[in-house]
């Protein structure tokens, strides 16, 4: 199939710096990629989800002021390693404030300790990619409705959504094949035309955040990895 993405998220990096509409829009587009695994890394390393998600902001701002974001460039591999390798040295520095805030206020070693969760058994790494694997997917999913409804086949596409999820193999085929108005091996057919074009824009979405094209099947398989173990 033909990938209807037209910037590479090294592309939507460069765009987003500065203050003109097309960089708001990039730098719209770059975090709600990778919004929700930061959350779940400031959560898994046990903060609320209202303080999550404001330092998740907090976290973008920085990234993409002051030339941070010049670190990423697409020689230097997997954009999703470099934002996770940056979103680390953040919450360490948040971390570092707030224990050095609470020094000031002249509170015991012990009870900060108590308030600051072990992060490292909390495997917060592990939880970046879980988020970032359903994320893309979710992302590919999108993608693929809206492909399939320009092409007049949002109808095939609803009754045949079960079908990319495992529980689809579960799911009667002769109830799609009754409402689609098409034999069951017709059904058959096009579950598996449907399967092959989202595994097409998993691909497409991966392939917009390595440097070479080898390194997406190392992301395929991180991808798979990911999801095995949420």
């Amino acid at each position: 199939m033909t990938s209807s993405f037209h910037d590479t998220r090294w592309t939507l990096v460069s765009r987003s710096r500065g203050s003109d509409t097309q960089a708001a829009a990039a730098l719209s587009e770059l975090c709600e990629a990778y919004y929700a695994p930061v959350v779940a890394f400031l959560r898994r390393q046990g903060r609320e989800e209202d303080a999550a998600r404001e330092l998740a902001h907090d976290f973008f701002a920085r990234l993409l002021a002051g030339g941070a974001i010049e670190g990423a460039k697409p020689e230097r591999g997997r954009f999703r390693s470099y934002l996770l390798g940056a979103l680390k040295h953040f919450a360490a520095d948040q971390r570092d404030k707030t224990l050095a805030s609470k020094r000031g206020g002249g509170l015991q070693h012990a009870e900060m300790d108590e308030e600051m969760p072990d992060v490292t058994m909390e495997m917060p790494d592990a939880e970046f990619d879980r988020q970032w694997a359903l994320t893309v997917l979710a992302r590919s999913l999108r993608r693929l409705e809206a492909e399939m409804g320009a092409e007049g086949k949002s109808g095939h596409f609803d009754v045949l959504k079960p079908w990319l999820s495992v529980e689809g193999d579960s799911t009667p085929q002769n109830s799609a094949a009754e409402k689609l108005g098409i034999s069951v091996e017709s059904v058959k057919v096009a579950i598996h035309r449907l399967r092959k074009r989202f595994r097409e824009a998993v691909k497409a979405e991966i392939a917009q955040t390595v440097s070479e094209a080898g390194s997406v099947r190392e992301e395929l398989n991180a991808l798979m990895s990911a999801l095995r173990g949420s």
